[in-house]
């Protein structure tokens, strides 16, 4: 491949036995970099790591497991490490979908709790591994997948609550590593995978359109999304020196489509001293709240 090498560069990849993060491992590996994989599917993560070794020139090993266990996040670091190049990024793309038609009137405390462990407790296990690591180097890079569900507005629960956490806890640890010379950020992306195709996603996407929740551009994008292969190099971008400096961002990627989400801020509705005058009352509140909408 022409263009950005990462020759002499270790990369992990956590999800990478399929959709996103394969594609991600592939783009990585077709530059040189040596990419260490992972996901649950031993057969499924054992044929990527076999399709990626035969036309990579960098070294293309397998970690399976879930990456919120320690032990797994841990393998990882020492298998990057394992072949001599520079420990260089740590790239979070585990998850898992939402059960179908799943809301908080439905979902259970237990499926509640799979899905923070397959969104925030693989990116918070992974991250404490390798965030001393890239620390002690002064230098590293840090990039997690949110999604747009962290809005609210694709319904759900673990799923977009998952998410958000995933964005926030990217945030601090970009703020807590700037010092050290480390990177962290966010991509929330768009893509065809075995999560976002077929009957049932259809019909939920469909839904949410009925029930307003999404607009029509979205539900068309969402029915018809690029391959992974149109968002892997976004994760490439963000894990290279080309993005030197870029840290604490959240961006977005959806075939021909990059986007950033702005940084949050709170509007200030209204202000008074408070040593000088009273808390404000409801009804003043409310006036505040209407108006500043």
């Amino acid at each position: 491949m022409t263009g950005l090498r990462l020759d002499g560069r270790a990369f992990a990849v956590t999800g990478s036995s399929r959709g996103i993060g394969a594609a991600v491992a592939g783009d990585l590996a077709a530059r040189g970099a040596d990419v260490v994989l992972n996901g649950r599917d031993e057969r499924a993560l054992e044929r990527r790591v076999a399709e990626l070794s035969a036309r990579s020139d960098g070294r293309v090993v397998g970690i399976p497991g879930s990456a919120h266990q320690p032990a797994v996040a841990e393998a990882l670091l020492e298998a990057a490490a394992a072949g001599g190049s520079e420990v260089a990024g740590l790239i979070t793309c585990a998850g898992v979908a939402e059960p179908a038609g799943s809301s908080i009137l439905t979902v259970s405390h237990e499926e509640f709790a799979d899905l923070m462990d397959a969104h925030l407790g693989s990116v918070f296990a992974t991250c404490r591994v390798f965030a001393p690591h890239f620390a002690a180097a002064g230098a590293g890079a840090i990039v997690t997948t949110s999604s747009f569900a962290w809005k609210g507005d694709y319904g759900g629960t673990g799923y977009p609550a998952g998410k958000g956490a995933v964005t926030s806890l990217t945030l601090a640890i970009a703020a807590e590593l700037a010092e050290h010379g480390v990177r962290a950020n966010v991509v929330c992306p768009g893509a065809r995978t075995r999560l976002s195709s077929g009957p049932d996603y259809d019909e939920q996407i469909r839904e949410l359109g009925r029930r307003g929740m999404l607009d029509e551009l979205t539900v068309a994008g969402a029915l018809d999304p690029a391959g992974p292969e149109y968002v892997a190099p976004l994760y490439t971008y963000l894990v290279s020196d080309l993005a030197d400096g870029v840290t604490g961002g959240v961006f977005a990627g959806s075939g021909g489509f990059i986007g950033r989400f702005p940084a949050p801020d709170a509007q200030i509705l209204a202000y008074r001293d408070f040593h000088a005058s009273p808390p404000w009352t409801p009804e003043e509140i409310d006036g505040m709240v209407r108006s500043g909408r």
